[in-house]
């Protein structure tokens, strides 16, 4: 009797004796034929569906878009941003002077950005339409006057 720690060869795999290590149960038995025939099937369903999986995700799949906004001296630049519908957007609103905000009613987002500092934020754009946003701080008169416009454009 030899003590073995594991298989010498394949054909150990598919032992039929009792205590070896095989795939064997009864009276089925895994050839390496018939292994061979089943990955190389298995292979070719992928392979096959592979296109029509990648057609599928790229009509599902939406785009990324990404913006950055600057608040400074009571202005948005730019004032407007244009995505398509169902975009992933991704937005950094960055004051280069003092604290500002960024609302947007339709999505309901509403960001305070720190003094010189920034926020960024992502949403999907799920709705065709012209938007506006706006500051809503009221610490200054001037906030009020930073107004921009987000238009999503249908597919």
């Amino acid at each position: 009797m030899s003590l073995k720690t594991g298989p010498h060869n394949a054909d150990d795999l598919y032992s039929s004796e009792p205590g070896r290590f095989g795939l064997r149960h009864n009276n089925m038995r895994m050839t390496r034929r018939s292994l061979g025939f089943l990955l190389v099937g298995v292979g070719g369903v992928i392979i096959a569906s592979a296109p029509a999986v990648s057609r599928l995700l790229a009509q599902e799949a939406p785009n990324r878009r990404e913006f950055t906004i600057v608040a400074k001296d009571f202005h948005y630049a730019p004032t407007r941003i244009e995505v398509l519908q169902d975009d992933l957007v991704k937005l950094t609103v960055r004051s280069e002077d003092i604290a500002h905000s960024f609302t947007l009613d339709e999505y309901r987002i509403s960001k305070r950005v720190p003094a010189g500092g920034s926020t960024t934020f992502e949403f999907q754009a799920d709705r065709p339409g012209t938007f506006p946003f706006y500051c809503a701080l009221t610490g200054d008169p001037g906030h009020k006057m930073m107004r921009g416009e987000l238009v999503v454009r249908g597919r």
